[in-house]
């Protein structure tokens, strides 16, 4: 096995190629969260379900998240650059589509066109970096790509908020379409192809494996929240992935040139940094799904002016990603990522403990910029041992499987602390409701949003059931972060204790690099 694709020494041409693929990440990123600001608009438009709604966001996440692993070694394969170009266009179209969809069908077509194509960008722009960055300049593009990766979707969601308030829920599209554009412009002119060489056939059932599993997994963790844990939508997925992922494990460890070898999570690097992103990402999405409702619900924000109140935590975190490569020189890449896990777990702390109606926003402002600044020193470190812990041209794989675990951490973070949020939402209003008429006190109990709409029909009880809700929710996001506290108090042991020894920036790790026959293709 052997790959072609040279390191690129001349700084200009370094830095348009970084520009390319960050632009071309940023359109992803953003389609991600962009929908989940007009979700009404999109239910009035298409007279759909709140659950229709739902497919039509997470059909595109789903899709992405089950074809990074194949579609990210086949750009090893078949070439990094006609990839991107090839997943661009697919990206572009499909976005293009999606803006004049006439109807919820054509729109969940389109979306998931979108998670294909998003899916041939995002690992392989990560795997440009990784190949053609000389050593000592591969941390400080990686800290850039994770500083868009992580901040990239808080700044999408806002610019799509504006284009939602400004103009009409359609325009949602015309930001990716634009991102592609220029992605493709750039790329031409500066991406260079790079790809492995590779005797052996691909490996067509360990990928169907993966889809299986990652489909599987993913619905589990989209749906369980929303039809119930114990039904059996949830429980036939949950199957599924299980059966997926014992699939895939079992045919790799029989495979001479496995589409991943597994083994090589027995290195610190690879799982230490798989599980630090895992957890980060899981926790930011989880603190999403917190924040949002307290700035509407409680607070009384718009939309808008929500995600605008993102933005601190957003700049924070990209400025952090930025400036770990230097701390990590300094200091190793282990304690770096301790630093930013004990940092993000004193964010939680802050947030727990201070928030209030009263105080508002400032009450937890605090928190997220401590949050912000701890994810982005542990993120930029994380991504580099998952990296570094492939051979140089496996790296369509290993920027894929960095990008699996982003895409599960968020939706794990999402569904476990967003029920710990219920849960003790629920626990705490059902002792506040006795003097509120039976059918709002029933309503109130199925959320905050509930609560304020059975406010109009509470009579003189009204503003006695908004403060029930909204003190309700205050106990159930303190729980919420505790929880959160909790799983990264035990990440920052498992770093310490088994986090990558070193930030390695000089190519495969030595198991990789020893087992660089068997990860072939």
């Amino acid at each position: 096995m052997s790959a072609t694709g040279t390191t690129i020494n001349d700084p200009r041409r370094r830095r348009a190629i970084l520009v390319a693929v960050c632009i071309a990440l940023m359109a992803v990123i953003a389609s991600v969260t962009g929908l989940n600001v007009a979700q009404q608009e999109i239910a009035v438009a298409f007279d759909a379900s709140q659950s229709t709604v739902l497919w039509i966001i997470n059909t595109y996440t789903i899709s992405l998240a089950a074809l990074l692993l194949p579609l990210g070694a086949l750009g090893d394969r078949w070439g990094r650059r006609p990839v991107l170009l090839a997943g661009l266009i697919v990206f572009g179209a499909a976005s293009a589509v999606a803006g004049l969809a006439p109807s919820t069908e054509v729109m969940i077509a389109a979306r998931l066109l979108s998670g294909v194509g998003a899916a041939m960008i995002m690992p392989v722009t990560l795997a440009v970096i990784t190949s053609t960055f000389p050593d000592e300049e591969r941390s400080k593009a990686i800290g850039v790509w994770t500083a868009v990766a992580g901040g990239g979707g808080i700044l999408g969601m806002y610019l799509s908020a504006v284009l939602v308030d400004l103009a009409d829920w359609r325009w949602l599209f015309v930001l990716p379409v634009a991102l592609v554009a220029v992605a493709v412009a750039l790329a031409l002119r500066s991406v260079p192809d790079s790809r492995e060489e590779s005797a052996h056939g691909f490996d067509i059932v360990g990928s169907l494996a993966s889809v299986v599993a990652v489909v599987g997994l993913v619905l589990v963790l989209h749906e369980g929240p929303v039809r119930g844990w114990t039904t059996p939508v949830t429980l036939v997925s949950l199957l599924i992935g299980v059966l997926g992922t014992a699939g895939f494990v079992a045919w790799e460890l029989r495979r001479t040139a496995p589409l991943l070898d597994v083994r090589l999570f027995r290195e610190r690097g690879l799982a230490g940094g798989s599980l630090a992103l895992l957890t980060v990402f899981g926790v930011q999405a989880g603190i999403f799904v917190v924040l949002f409702p307290f700035l509407q619900a409680v607070l009384g924000w718009s939309g808008l002016r929500s995600t605008l109140a993102l933005m601190p935590m957003a700049a924070m975190m990209m400025l952090a990603s930025g400036l770990a490569p230097r701390v990590a020189a300094r200091v190793g890449g282990r304690s770096t990522m301790a630093t930013g896990i004990l940092l993000g777990g004193v964010g939680l702390a802050l947030m727990a403990t201070s928030v209030s109606i009263e105080d508002g926003y400032l009450s937890v402002l605090p928190g997220m910029l401590a949050m912000g600044l701890g994810m982005g020193l542990t993120q930029t470190p994380a991504t580099e041992a998952i990296t570094s812990a492939l051979p140089r041209e496996r790296q369509g794989v290993a920027s894929a499987l960095n990008d699996v675990t982003r895409e599960f951490g968020t939706a794990l973070g999402v569904a476990l602390l967003g029920a710990v949020l219920s849960a003790g939402y629920r626990n705490a209003v059902d002792t506040r409701l006795d003097a509120i008429p039976p059918e709002a006190a029933g309503t109130a109990r199925e959320g905050i949003a509930n609560a304020l709409a059975a406010a109009d029909s509470a009579g003189g009880q009204a503003p006695a059931l908004i403060r029930a809700a909204q003190e309700s929710f205050v106990d159930g996001w303190q729980q919420a972060m505790w929880a959160g506290v909790g799983v990264m108090a035990v990440l920052f042991v498992y770093v310490l204790a088994r986090g990558p020894l070193r930030t390695a920036p000089a190519g495969p790790s030595p198991a990789a690099a020893a087992t660089s026959d068997a990860v072939g293709r």
